[in-house]
């Protein structure tokens, strides 16, 4: 009996991993930045630090490339169109992915990726017949187009250094490589390019007007260099100034359209035409790169992808996405929806909310009411109200898409030192009472802690601790069940975890109960980076060398506080970012390899992710929001965001309704799991026959959604019939049914 009992518990266990792999995996991304472009005779594709993505001019829309898409990297760095209509990506890192629009699938190389070279990164894509020439941080490589077998690749150019960088590269007869120490041009004899000697190289002494070359073209049978002083063409054995109205002009691209030369130089692109030199159109912003086809003419920029009209009249091309790719901190709202803080100190970007389907930027370009960009915490309170704390100008509190913002003149609040005005806000939370607490760093007057209450009372509280240091950085404020603040605190140098009671008076101090947690008491490291209670009450704390956990909070309003602290085993030594609780009480942990998901006690790791194995954007995680309703969870790294959902939902709190699904159940070799869905917590599921026979038992994981294998108590596949699930709370005192068709599958 005691074996069939492991084994039963065993089977469930095995049930319960299989089910909780996340599903619809989503990556989202900030395109602006564009780096590379090229145009088609229906659109134009983009290379962002985002990803990719098609702009179809016929019928206004976008197609996106991410990693959930197949690409193996988004910081893409170049494009371009091969002869067969297959789109290549350069990358950063050196990866190449290769999407055939015909069946929407993509092809990645990784010979660049995997080499030794330190700086991989790809400058350039370009098409010579069946030859892609990469020009890339370290050299040229050359790979066959249909075969995707690389050809060779150049690392010495004659006189010049070793593993140079090449910016841009073509073949007019001889290829001609462009570096930051002149141009290589291959000699009309060689048949050894991967010898020095098969190479000229031209540089200022041969004419040229500056070693930098940008890019060689060639137009109308002449080769024209563009360079960071002007323009230069070759005529065969030395180098002449070509236009100049352009000498000492740094020319970032040059783009040959017919009869017609196409030159970016700084926000200008200007047209040669039969002799003639006009601007065609001035852009606020920095122009890098620039193509056009029937569709248009194009250009890139650091808002997008600007489709140029005529002299005056553009727009900018950019799909739907957060306002840049900084998540510093998330939270979702009682409607489901997720914020996101961007950044501080001029990195800021305003905020981002996502409704599922649609991203909403807040900045002051469209809420001159937030004042300032720098928005680097966000906190949903209970009431769905947002607040969000600025780098220097106080906080907004967005309602029903009214924003009002409290700064030091119109509140107690007072700023650092050196500016009184320069409030930052590092964090919210709220306690029992509706009351929303504020975290004000490096305050000059020692008070990092203010309440406003429900009905607009201002508090202020200085932890008598801080009264003693001259700098004190406040962070990841967190109120427990017994209305402690809890909070990380650093005086020039990581000092633990502190925590302040006021016992609920707010204006007498004499019964405020305070203190502080460190290495001494046992925490793993005294670099606190995040805290978050559980379900249960206990405290997890995220530090530079694992994480703890307090089981007694309560403890610390006692005269002899002894604080119960232990270390989570598997995540030892490992730098915790970030930690967030789902509706199972499981934690999902955010370090900088990756994403961690372990059990509701930290006992065991159920699951690793990172940018190898998943679709996560980067290793280095550093937010966790959770939806409880939806079972989603967003991601937030250093490279843009990534949400998956889980059936880790949030019970409901009275049976209504059971779904199950699918309906029939194939049973036998396909192995498929019934979802039992519309659970309250902690209910208990009887499968039985049609005749009333207890077919199987189990408990429900804790949310909304357990799962039945179609199997007995003896681990045996069902019989086909229908077959009724009772789910019911431990009391019996709430029941609810449904029924499902069970179909052999042998």
């Amino acid at each position: 009996m005691k074996i069939i009992a492991v084994f039963l518990f065993a089977t469930f266990f095995s049930i319960k991993l299989h089910s909780q792999q996340p599903t619809k995996w989503k990556n989202h991304t900030d395109m602006k930045q564009v780096n590379y472009i090229q145009a088609l005779e229906n659109g134009v594709w983009a290379a962002t630090d985002g990803g990719g993505f098609f702009y179809n001019t016929s019928i206004d829309s976008h197609q996106k490339l991410t990693k959930t898409d197949g690409l193996f990297s988004t910081s893409l760095t170049a494009t371009c169109v091969d002869g067969y209509g297959k789109v290549w990506f350069g990358s950063s890192s050196g990866a190449l992915n290769v999407f055939d629009p015909t069946n929407n699938s993509v092809r990645t190389i990784l010979d660049i990726y995997n080499s030794d070279r330190v700086n991989k990164q790809i400058n350039e894509l370009r098409v010579s017949s069946d030859t892609i020439f990469i020009s890339t941080e370290f050299g040229l490589s050359l790979i066959n187009s249909k075969s995707l077998v690389f050809y060779d690749t150049y690392y010495k150019f004659g006189n010049l250094s070793s593993n140079i960088r090449v910016s841009s590269a073509a073949k007019y007869n001889l290829i001609y490589a462009a570096t930051d120490f002149g141009i290589a041009v291959q000699k009309s004899d060689a048949t050894n390019l991967s010898a020095p000697e098969s190479w000229n190289v031209y540089n200022t002494s041969n004419g040229l007007p500056s070693d930098i070359i940008r890019k060689v073209r060639s137009y109308r049978d002449t080769i024209i260099a563009a360079t960071d002083k002007g323009l230069s063409m070759f005529n065969g054995t030395s180098w002449q100034n070509f236009l100049p109205g352009f000498t000492n002009v740094n020319i970032f691209d040059i783009h040959v359209s017919n009869d017609s030369l196409l030159i970016s130089h700084g926000n200008t692109v200007s047209l040669y035409y039969q002799g003639s030199l006009t601007i065609l159109f001035t852009s606020p912003f920095e122009i890098r790169k620039i193509s056009s086809s029937s569709a248009g003419l194009f250009a890139t920029s650091s808002r997008g992808v600007i489709k140029i009209e005529d002299g005056i009249n553009y727009k900018f091309i950019i799909p739907n996405g957060p306002g840049a790719n900084q998540f510093p901190n998330m939270t979702t709202d009682r409607q489901g929806n997720l914020w996101s803080a961007s950044g501080k100190n001029g990195a800021g970007k305003g905020l981002y909310k996502y409704d599922g389907v649609q991203w909403s930027i807040y900045d002051v370009a469209r809420y001159p009411t937030l004042y300032q960009n720098d928005y680097y915490s966000v906190f949903s309170g209970s009431d769905n109200t947002i607040y969000a704390g600025n780098w220097g100008f106080g906080f907004a509190k967005i309602k029903n898409d009214v924003i009002t913002r409290f700064h030091s003149g119109n509140t107690p609040m007072v700023g650092i030192a050196d500016d009184l005005n320069f409030v930052v806000i590092t964090g919210f939370a709220e306690d029992s009472k509706n009351n929303l607490w504020i975290l004000n760093l490096n305050a000059a007057d020692r008070k990092s802690l203010y309440l406003l209450t429900p009905d607009s009372a201002w508090y202020s509280f200085g932890n008598p601790l801080e009264q003693h240091l001259t700098f004190s950085e406040v962070k990841n404020l967190v109120i427990d069940q017994y209305d402690t603040k809890w909070y990380a605190m650093s005086n020039q140098g990581s000092l633990g975890l502190f925590y302040y009671n006021e016992k609920g008076t707010y204006s007498e101090a004499t019964d405020d109960v305070f203190g502080y947690i460190t290495k001494t008491n046992g925490l793993n490291d005294n670099t606190v980076n995040c805290i978050v209670p559980d379900r249960r009450g206990d405290l997890w704390i995220g530090t530079s060398l694992g994480v703890n956990i307090i089981t007694n909070t309560s403890t610390v309003l006692s005269s002899t506080p002894q604080a119960r602290i232990s270390s989570v085993f598997v995540l030892r030594q490992q730098t915790i970012n970030c930690i967030a609780v789902d509706p199972l009480n499981q934690k999902w942990i955010g370090t900088n390899q990756g994403l961690l998901l372990v059990n509701s006690d930290g006992t065991r790791l159920i699951a690793t992710y990172d940018s190898k194995n998943s679709p996560l954007l980067s290793d280095v995680i550093r937010s966790i929001a959770i939806d409880e309703n939806k079972g989603a969870v967003y991601v937030g790294t250093d490279a843009g965001l990534t949400s998956f959902e889980t059936p880790s939902v949030k019970p409901l709190e009275s049976f209504s309704e059971l779904f199950v699904f699918p309906n029939p159940l194939l049973v036998g070799d396909k192995n498929e799991l019934l979802t039992i869905d519309g659970l309250i917590k902690d209910s208990e599921i009887k499968i039985l026959s049609i005749s009333g026979k207890l077919i199987s038992e189990f408990s429900s994981p804790g949310g909304r959604v357990a799962y039945w294998d179609g199997k007995d108590l003896d681990g045996k596949p069902v019989n086909s019939g229908i077959y009724i699930i009772v789910a019911y709370d431990k009391e019996g005192n709430n029941v609810a049914t449904a029924k499902v068709a069970v179909l052999q599958n042998k």
